[in-house]
């Protein structure tokens, strides 16, 4: 029921909060319907998707229908206990995601750089 009164109050959120939730640590053979029980329990899901490559699993995005909602999810599921693993429930920002992108892409360059010169940072 705090999200009833959350909605009626003239209440400002925070600029990071946002219907999409980027959850880490999730067990591996979690099912997705696992998952809608999970979170369905703090408001209507609009998707779930699941993180099923090598670098991508154990996480999950979960988008909500409704940012009250969404925020809601954050404050209970932030470390709930799944299958022995601690959920960590954060707020998908779009500028971080990207920079973590653009820093591996920036990273494989140079290295591909390093390969052609025959230059290594081992030796120092």
């Amino acid at each position: 029921m705090a999200t009833i009164s959350l909605r009626k109050g003239n209440t400002r959120l925070p600029p990071e909060v946002n219907r999409v939730l980027y959850v880490r640590n999730l067990p591996f053979n979690i099912s997705s319907e696992e998952m809608y029980d999970i979170f369905g329990k703090y408001g209507a899901i609009r998707q779930i998707r699941i993180g099923t490559g090598k670098d991508t699993r154990g996480t999950a995005f979960v988008v909500y229908e409704d940012i009250y909602d969404a925020k809601t999810a954050v404050d209970h599921l932030s470390g709930f206990n799944v299958a022995n693993r601690y959920l960590i429930v954060l707020y998908y920002q779009q500028a971080k995601m990207s920079k973590k992108f653009d820093q591996k892409k920036k990273e494989d360059e140079i290295a591909k750089m390093q390969e052609k010169y025959g230059v290594s940072t081992k030796d120092k």
